[in-house]
């Protein structure tokens, strides 16, 4: 018995790893039940192969064609002579050019050759104004970069040598401006005109010293390119730099153009310069380097004091534009108690007429607010009783709402019960249709068919009284839902008449507690028939329950399973005592 129940237990578990969506487990083998064990035949049935669809897989299939390629490919290429990888054959003929033996991966490839070419300088900064004249020759005049080059292949080169030189630039100097530049504490214009003048002082310093080495023969010519070197270069520093520069800087240009001019003086006359001692040119440094300082100190001592005073005034001005607020507050208030005082001194001179104007208005006033009251009071009865009628009718469309709203669930319910039904027929449709088209149709075929017709037949016919019996119902439901309403509808007329009477007539009132009695019981006997009608159907739904395990053979399933239960008992005793004998 446990080896059944294992096997039981594996063919369950088996089968739904296969889709088996029903309730199956080692019961269903061990105490079968026909309609069950139909179903799992069926199951199995149809997920068995089928020829056709193994061969059209078989001639149609992606996988056996690229192994059908591959083996092709392979056959080609062993068949084939073996050559070097850098002598494959391109065998494209390309603009004319015939295929020829070429190194794998390295058709287009050429030599890094790159030569100098020029685009146009900054001029995607909007704070920098380009002149009209570099401008035109920016569009006009200057060519595009791939006509600069005299071959094709080397427009890339020349390109990314720019770009990698006008980089490395760059990077020199962001390096020397955080390194040196920001240390300065100048503007970036004014070190580079710092540095135009470090420059062209180094110059003019440089050709001094090879004057004198090498004597005043030239002294006229090497004055005049002097002139010119150095006046072209303060040209250039004058057009970068135009900003405003402090005072260190000026006074630094001064010294510098004052070399400049003894320089040029002597170049041009021919006289050496008075050479100083180390001494003396240290004594001048420290005395101007003093004398910096001191103007240093003293200009942060007065950058200090205006920086306390602005402080102190800025603090000031806030205090006086709060006083100004708050006076301005005061004084509002003071103008406003002025016009009062004034308005009652003005009526002090005759002030018995004055207080019996006033005491007229007074009741006048109050009189208005009677009679406002008075006709709220009127406008409000007749809204008191329009909220009153408007929340009753609320109330009944409420429960009317919600036995819709009950009702409709039961119908959802009912339509679910019926769609799977028909949804579980569909799938015997369609089961018997496979069966019938997996089966032999040599013998009795006519017989099949006339079967397979019937059972649709009857199927069909299963369905139109589904639909007949779900359009009845709706129907009947329609007409409940009714006589409902005019139920209701007549009630309420005839409750809203018989009060209005009900107050002047004892007999009234009595007709009215009857009446409401009467309601009373028609809803207590709709509730019991609708509780009658719940039952009935219970009883009809426990009645095809009883009737299908009746079909399942529920007591000879259980004598199986006591007749199974006590030779398992048997079992277990038996490897018991052996368990024992062996201990």
């Amino acid at each position: 018995m446990s080896a059944k129940f294992r096997m039981g237990t594996d063919l369950a578990k088996y089968i739904q790893e296969l889709g088996y969506r029903n309730e199956l487990g080692y019961q269903t083998f061990l105490y079968s039940n026909d309609a069950d064990i139909r179903k799992v035949f069926m199951f199995i049935v149809d997920k068995l192969p089928k020829e056709t669809v193994e061969a059209q897989e078989e001639t149609l299939g992606a996988s056996i064609l690229l192994q059908r390629a591959i083996a092709s490919t392979l056959a080609r290429q062993l068949s084939s002579p073996w050559a070097p990888s850098y002598l494959k054959e391109n065998g494209i003929t390309w603009r004319g050019i015939p295929p020829c033996w070429q190194r794998e991966g390295a058709s287009s490839l050429c030599h890094f050759h790159s030569c100098r070419i020029t685009k146009p300088f900054r001029t995607g900064d909007i704070t920098k104004k380009i002149p009209k004249e570099l401008r035109f020759y920016y569009t006009k005049i200057l060519p595009v970069v791939t006509n600069q080059t005299l071959q094709h292949n080397d427009t890339a080169p020349s390109v990314i040598e720019e770009n990698a030189i006008e980089y490395t630039q760059q990077q020199e100097w962001e390096s020397e401006w955080n390194q040196s530049g920001l240390g300065s504490r100048l503007s970036e214009e004014e070190y580079r005109a710092r540095k135009k003048e470090r420059i062209k002082k180094k110059i003019t310093d440089q050709l001094r010293q090879d004057r004198q080495r090498g004597g005043t023969t030239a002294g006229s010519s090497l004055s005049l390119d002097l002139q010119q070197m150095i006046s072209s270069i303060s040209g250039r520093a004058s057009t970068t730099t135009k900003t405003k520069g402090s005072r260190f800087t000026h006074t630094e240009k001064l010294l510098f153009a004052k070399d400049e001019e003894k320089v040029i003086s002597e170049v041009g006359t021919g006289e050496g310069p008075r050479t100083k001692t180390e001494e003396e040119l240290q004594k001048e440094r420290e005395v101007e380097v003093g004398d910096l300082r001191e103007e240093l100190n003293n200009l942060v001592s007065r950058l200090e004091s205006v920086d306390m005073d602005m402080r102190k005034f800025t603090a000031g001005i806030q205090q006086m534009e709060e006083e100004i607020g708050n006076q301005g507050r005061i004084n509002k208030e003071k103008e406003e108690g002025f016009i009062v005082k004034k308005r009652t001194l003005d009526l002090l001179p005759d002030a018995e007429n004055n207080i019996t104007k006033l005491q007229a208005v007074v009741d006048n006033s109050g009189q208005r607010l009677i009679n406002l009251a008075n006709q709220w009071e009127k406008h409000r009865a007749p809204l008191i009783e329009q909220y009153r009628d408007l929340k009753d009718l609320t109330s009944k469309k409420e429960s009317e709402a919600h036995k819709m709203l009950e009702e409709i669930k039961e119908f959802r319910k009912k339509m679910k019960e019926v769609a799977d039904e028909a949804r579980n027929k569909e799938e015997l449709q369609k089961q018997l249709t496979s069966e019938y088209e997996r089966m032999t149709k040599d013998v009795n075929r006519l017989a099949y068919t006339k079967r397979i017709t019937e059972i649709v037949a009857n199927i069909k016919k299963q369905k139109k009284e589904i639909d007949k019996v779900l359009v009845d119902t709706r129907a009947v439901q329609k007409e409940i839902n009714q006589l409902s309403g005019k139920l209701d509808r007549q009630f309420t007329v005839t409750d809203e008449l018989i009060f209005r009477d009900a107050k002047k007539d004892e007999a009234v009132k009595k007709a009215y507690r009857y009446l409401a009695a009467l309601h009373e019981n028609c809803e207590l006997l709709i509730k019991t028939v609708e509780e009658t009608g719940l039952i009935m159907r219970e009883i009809r739904e426990l009645e095809d329950q009883i009737e299908s395990e009746s079909h399942k053979k529920v007591l000879s399933n259980l004598e199986k399973i006591s007749a199974d239960f006590q030779q398992m008992k048997k079992e277990n005793a038996a490897m018991l005592a052996k368990l024992k004998g062996k201990s």
